[in-house]
């Protein structure tokens, strides 16, 4: 079982920036994929970018050039270094790991983005 946290949601302006970290308390999945998910008010949790288990990386099409994914695997911290925010990326932020039996999520972290 691992348990993840994440941090560095916040309230900014459009076209601000946010760095989202997410920490995993143990090292025991942290070779399988990884990734950030987002939930907007009234909408389906959406894939928003991931790192798999190779270290191939991927981005929704509307994050693409703004949104970046790291992973620090001595500190075992997945990021989302998020530049030239806008209203539409308001949501729930929550990342993902995904062992070969079930998913674990952390509880998430709010980022509001006013216009």
């Amino acid at each position: 079982q691992v348990h993840l946290m994440e941090s560095g949601g916040g309230s900014v302006e459009a076209g601000g920036s946010l760095r989202l970290s997410c920490a995993a308390d143990t090292s025991t999945y942290w070779n399988y994929d990884k990734s950030w998910y987002r939930q907007a008010p009234g909408k389906e949790r959406e894939f928003v970018s991931g790192i798999d288990a190779v270290g191939t990386v991927r981005y929704r099409d509307s994050v693409t050039g703004r949104f970046t994914i790291s992973q620090d695997n001595a500190r075992l911290t997945l990021d989302l270094q998020m530049n030239n925010l806008r209203p539409e990326d308001t949501a729930m932020y929550y990342c993902k790991i995904s062992s070969r039996t079930r998913d674990y999520w952390g509880p998430g972290t709010q980022v509001t983005v006013s216009a």
